[in-house]
């Protein structure tokens, strides 16, 4: 998008790189108003030639600046040069940077390394990296954070911790999935003024999932006609993950929800929320009527992986019911591969991991291959969980950024899958639904967190928000 803005619509770089500046020290005004001085580190390319723009115009409106050179800027060419240039003739200091030098400054700017970044972050810009870090001062970042891979969200060796970050032109995809979220900050886009024909022309390589309303009920409609969603799971020990998923899907409106689980729990899963059909369950053939009589199937939820599960999950594999699969569902998956196109599959890495017979680590090193790679080997809609959790169906790659650390507590995928299949049920594409229940549910959890914090929270709290959500 750069060289069409450029080459193609005669827009100089040099304007481009000055309009980033302007975004960026206009977001430094506007964040930190009452901020006195300016320490800019920049590096060797176009970022640092936005770090230089930057520090002219901080210079410009009486701010104390300096700018910590970790590569001499004499070295510079191009555009990055012309910015130096412009810094130096507004009377602008720079010192080159050394590790352990005292840096007294209200606010930090991260102009070191871009987004062609491909290799461990080592040496000086390491030490400048550390250096920002560990200064108390706000920092924010020019286009993406400093040692942040701009294609995976994975940090290279090092990165900077930013307060902000400023983007400029297009988003770029690891700003909103694996380590970004704690290094990202608050994500700020500025278009720059680039033509909206440059950014019609070219296909996103992901697309951020944004909420949608569900269409407005049949006055005349009935729990027939909101669908009918039937849980597998409860092993012995494990009903609390049926039952969680059971209430989600009730209360995001699926007509009807039936459980089918030990027969140990049948009587004691609905205590407290009658509304819940409860079926003991004990061999495959006990769940064939339960099976005709639903309209999507969720199986997995503490099913555990005994012969009891692996018989119940055999039997659901093999109808033709829409279904989602998750927690030891998708490990009896990953032992037995198959592919359907009518499902949906909600692994966190680990399960990810043994479905693509991997490492968790290797998982987290590319979230967005991982997605697209269970998609294609497994088929339906695959999502992959996590900050900045992963929606991959046939001809989308979607990313949401609802959610916070708050939900890292047992429960929360099962709640997932009780409200994605109450989606499915009423009408919802495959795609859709996973969207759409993975944004309400991450959203849910953060109105959940916003008046007692994220410490604490519990699966079951969300279910208020999910049902506020719905209505919306």
């Amino acid at each position: 998008m750069d060289r069409i803005a450029i080459q193609e619509r005669g827009i100089p770089g040099f304007e481009l790189m000055s309009r980033a500046g302007h975004e960026a020290f206009q977001r430094i005004k506007k964040q930190w108003p009452d901020a006195r001085s300016v320490a800019v580190f920049c590096g060797s390319g176009n970022n640092a030639g936005d770090g230089y723009i930057i520090a002219a115009l901080a210079v410009e409106a009486g701010l104390n600046v300096c700018v910590y050179a970790v590569s001499e800027p004499d070295k510079l060419t191009g555009d990055a040069l012309s910015a130096y240039r412009k810094y130096s003739a507004a009377g602008g200091a720079v010192m080159p940077f050394q590790a352990g030098q005292a840096i007294n400054t209200d606010v930090l700017v991260d102009a070191l390394l871009g987004t062609g970044l491909d290799r461990p972050v080592t040496g000086l810009y390491a030490e400048a990296i550390q250096t920002i870090n560990a200064h108390p001062s706000p920092v924010i970042a020019v286009d993406i954070p400093s040692g942040l891979n701009a294609d995976t969200g994975n940090v290279m060796g090092c990165a900077v911790k930013a307060a902000c970050t400023v983007t400029f032109i297009g988003l770029k995809q690891g700003l909103f999935t694996g380590q970004a979220a704690e290094y990202c900050g608050e994500i700020c886009y500025a278009q720059l003024g680039v033509p909206e024909d440059v950014f019609m022309g070219l296909k996103a390589s992901a697309t951020r999932v944004v909420k949608t309303s569900l269409p407005r009920r049949d006055r005349c409609a009935h729990k027939g006609s909101c669908g009918h969603v039937l849980i597998i799971g409860g092993e012995l020990g494990y009903s609390g993950a049926a039952r969680m998923a059971g209430e989600a899907a009730l209360r995001v409106g699926a007509g009807l929800v039936s459980i089918a689980t030990r027969v140990g729990h049948a009587g004691l899963m609905n205590l407290n929320r009658p509304e819940l059909m409860c079926h003991g369950v004990e061999t495959a053939g006990q769940l064939a009527a339960l099976l005709a009589k639903a309209d999507v199937v969720v199986v997995g939820p503490g099913l555990g992986q005994s012969d009891w599960a692996k018989a119940l999950f055999n039997a659901v594999i093999s109808s033709a019911k829409l279904m989602i699969v998750d927690a030891d569902g998708l490990n009896l998956l990953a032992a037995s591969p198959t592919a359907k196109p009518d499902w949906i599959l909600t692994p966190h890495p680990g399960e990810a991991g043994r479905l693509l017979n991997c490492t968790t680590a290797g998982i987290q090193q590319d979230r967005f291959a991982a997605a697209l790679s269970i998609q294609v080997r497994y088929g339906g809609v695959a999502i992959v969980k996590g900050a900045g959790t992963l929606i991959a169906s046939e001809h989308e790659l979607a990313v949401s950024n609802t959610g916070n650390p708050g939900m890292a507590s047992g429960g929360m995928g099962d709640v997932l899958s009780g409200v994605i299949a109450a989606l499915l049920a009423q009408g919802l594409s495959l795609k859709d639904a996973a969207q759409q229940g993975v944004y309400n549910h991450g959203l849910a959890a953060d109105l959940a967190v916003e008046k007692d914090g994220e410490r604490g929270l519990l699966a079951g709290d969300l279910m208020p928000y999910l049902r506020q959500l719905v209505n919306e």
